[in-house]
């Protein structure tokens, strides 16, 4: 990673401007130390009483008012057009875990967009947080201690095979595609672990499995390398 502007040893909160639950997202800011928005995030945050440590992004969303409000020197204006706000953020934080917020309601080609920066940085910790659903890049193992009937989906960005154990219907020796089979509305049998064998797998969790899956991404010792 080059020159990131955020460092941290702890998880930190990125904040999106598809604003959400509000009482989620003051629960979430609870929970870390260090607070990040991306573009207009800056203004649900604004809302909810909280300034961010730094606003990142190409700035063209985020009101006046707010930019005006937060220190000049948390400010990061980067102008390039070629990635999503929310790829700009990521790229500038070193952290163990981020946790985004903000990024998956609102218009559906943003969050196809997130989506996307998802299967590009396979490498990274984060969880997407939205009002029904939490959503994560898959490392090559992951085991995730889930009551039976929870709700598992798999959605792969790009061709990929794997094997599951503690699911309803097993993934074992399934090619699974975005324009062939897909792995949404499975469920758990019980405490389910997952294994892939290349990058480009996301899984969709309740929202309520939030703290299950930070902490199954975080003590998973797998990673990809950085495509």
């Amino acid at each position: 990673m080059n020159d990131p502007i955020v460092r941290s040893q702890e998880p930190v909160l990125l904040v999106g401007g598809a604003h959400g639950d509000n009482a989620q997202l003051l629960s979430l800011l609870n929970e870390v130390g260090t607070v990040v928005a991306a573009d207009s995030g800056a203004d649900w945050l604004r809302a909810v009483g909280c300034v961010p440590d730094a606003l990142i992004g190409d700035l063209d969303s985020v009101s006046a008012s707010t930019r005006a409000a937060v220190p000049p020197n948390a400010v990061h204006h980067i102008a390039e057009q070629d990635s999503t706000d929310f790829e700009k953020a990521i790229r500038a934080i070193d952290a163990p875990l981020i946790l985004g917020i903000g990024f998956l309601g609102g218009q559906v080609d943003h969050l196809l967009a997130a989506m996307t920066v998802l299967a590009r940085y396979p490498d990274r910790a984060i969880v997407l947080i939205g009002d029904t659903d939490v959503v994560a890049h898959l490392p090559p193992h992951i085991n995730l201690p889930l009551a039976a009937d929870t709700r598992v989906s798999l959605y792969p960005m790009r061709p990929v095979m794997g094997a599951s154990t503690g699911l309803h219907w097993p993934i074992d020796g399934l090619e699974l595609s975005p324009g062939g089979r897909v792995g949404t509305s499975n469920r758990a049998a019980g405490p389910v672990s997952l294994t892939v064998q290349s990058t480009g797998m996301l899984i969709i969790l309740p929202v309520s499995e939030r703290h299950l899956l930070k902490q199954a991404l975080v003590a998973s010792d797998d990673r990809w390398p950085a495509l």
